[in-house]
């Protein structure tokens, strides 16, 4: 940009402010164009929906709060250490802290005392506690990995959907595309007089069907992309498109390697449920192990360190002697019985006042230590101890019942999964020669047409049916697919395409 020396500077920053305008205006276009030509693939699509899901984070809160059980639990092992630090003033009749004696004086006191404890033994009840707070903080981790790989699952799903609603509109696509070049062919015939008006007439209404299947075969493709977004927690407004691998180029195990019993003791290790069924089983020996010990007695030690200070001001008065005072009591001595005297002083002027030692002699002199062993042996508390050993033995039945059961439902499972994988395969196979012998009919029936043999009805009847027989071929196709990748997931393998 030149600018001529003539301009006042007002619209020479008026330029420049125009032209950077417009080039941010163009660099945000060319990454917004970018951004939503940009396609995801499977693994990135897993990938972010899993370190955006709101139910993975859920678990992995769950898994930290259980490692902070377990840190404290560790930590438990280690003798406690308790510091107390007091500080007072106190009136009136009070016992002195440093002599014990009840004194009518006010003063500032200050106690220091540290006290530590430590269990010395006890059954191996800690130990066990620690156990099954490893195997919990395990299990919860397990839990991770399940949340993961059953999202995982889903997003394949919906991935493939897209795929299928793709092929879908595809289809619909060529349909439109066939219909509309055979009533452009059709108007040139009617135009010459070849054939009458009805058959353009019915072939327009042929290509309006086609239209409104191809308009849902379009809303089909935007609706399974919206639900593939929500499953990734991503912004229904943002750009967004996946990557679309030919459906044929999808890599399947054969079936052979996919049978039901030895995909089942593949899972029976891999899959993270039943990970965690083991670990929570394992947790509950330990529990019930730490239970049972509870009911036991323990050893414990104790130890501590105690000072104190005390701080007062006493005045000190001079005592000025003024007789003697009988006090009542007599001494009988060789030359006879005399009365005792006590002699009595008047208080005289101040002459200074009295404080206790210095802080640091008072803490050394007040300094004390004690320790010892204590043992604690659990009598009668109300049954529990008991009750909780009880909880703990139910509990671990309750475990064993629950991990058969999610055992015999993953068997089933598979099983299902296994005989719904061989169905599709075989509805496969028959929807691609229904789609061979669908697609010769309408080739002889479309020959026969332009030679006037055949009645436009009829055609179009044929071309319907391929058209049927090529939606159900790509539904059967991916229904195929999808199936066969439930069988790999279960065998360990992921969800990959």
């Amino acid at each position: 940009i030149q600018i001529h020396p003539s301009c006042p500077d007002s619209l020479v920053y008026f330029c420049c402010m125009r032209t950077k305008i417009v080039f941010t205006l163009l660099l945000a276009a060319v990454a917004v164009q970018s951004q939503a030509q940009e396609k995801w693939d499977l693994r990135r699509c897993v990938d972010y929906a899993v370190a955006n899901a709101i139910s993975v984070k859920q678990a992995e809160i769950q898994q930290k709060l259980s490692e902070v059980t377990l840190k404290q639990s560790r930590n438990a092992q280690y003798p406690s250490l308790v510091l107390n630090n007091n500080y007072g003033k106190s009136f009136g009749l009070r016992e002195n802290p440093t002599t014990g004696i009840f004194e009518d004086q006010s003063f500032f006191n200050v106690g220091l005392n540290m006290q530590s404890s430590a269990t010395i033994f006890n059954f191996f009840s800690r130990k066990n506690t620690i156990l099954a707070n490893e195997f919990d903080a395990l299990a919860t981790k397990a839990l991770v990995d399940k949340q993961k790989n059953d999202l995982s699952l889903f997003v394949a799903n919906a991935y493939l959907q897209v795929l299928l609603s793709r092929e879908q509109q595809k289809v619909a696509a060529v349909q439109l595309q066939q219909s509309q070049a055979q009533l452009d062919n059709t108007r040139k015939l009617v135009r010459a007089g070849a054939l009458p008006e009805l058959n353009a007439a019915e072939l327009e209404a042929q290509v309006a069907r086609d239209t409104a299947n191809l308009i849902a075969a379009d809303g089909a493709v935007e609706q399974n992309l919206l639900s593939l977004k929500n499953l990734m927690n991503l912004d229904a407004g943002m750009p967004f498109d996946v990557v679309a691998p030919p459906v044929e180029l999808i890599p399947i195990e054969p079936i052979g390697e996919l049978q039901p019993e030895a995909v089942y003791l593949l899972a029976l290790q891999n899959q993270p449920q039943q990970q965690v069924n083991d670990l929570r089983y394992k947790a509950g020996e330990k529990n019930l192990l730490a239970a049972k010990a509870q009911m036991k007695p323990s050893i414990g030690g104790f130890a501590g360190l105690s000072t104190n200070y005390i701080y007062f001001k006493q005045p000190i008065y001079e005592r000025i002697p003024t007789g003697n005072t009988p006090t009542g009591l007599k001494v009988t001595t060789p030359t006879g019985t005399y009365d005792v005297f006590s002699p009595v002083f008047a208080q005289g002027a101040r002459t200074g006042f009295f404080t206790p030692n210095s802080f640091g002699s008072q803490l050394r002199a007040n300094f004390g230590q004690n320790f010892g062993l204590g043992i604690s042996v659990p009598v009668f508390n109300g049954g529990s101890l008991r009750a909780n050993y009880q909880r703990a033995k139910l509990n671990l039945q309750s475990l064993n019942l629950q991990k058969d059961q999610d055992n015999l439902k993953l068997k089933q499972d598979i099983y299902q999964a296994y005989v719904a994988a061989v169905t599709a395969m075989q509805r496969f196979e028959a929807a691609k020669k229904s789609v061979e012998t669908a697609a010769r009919t309408y080739e002889y029936a479309r020959k026969r047409a332009e030679i006037g043999m055949l009645g436009t009805f009829e055609l179009i009847t044929n071309q319907n049916n391929l058209f049927r027989a090529k939606l159900e071929l790509v539904s059967n196709q991916f229904d195929y697919v999808f199936k066969m990748k439930v069988l790999e997931f279960y065998k360990g393998q992921g969800i990959k395409l």
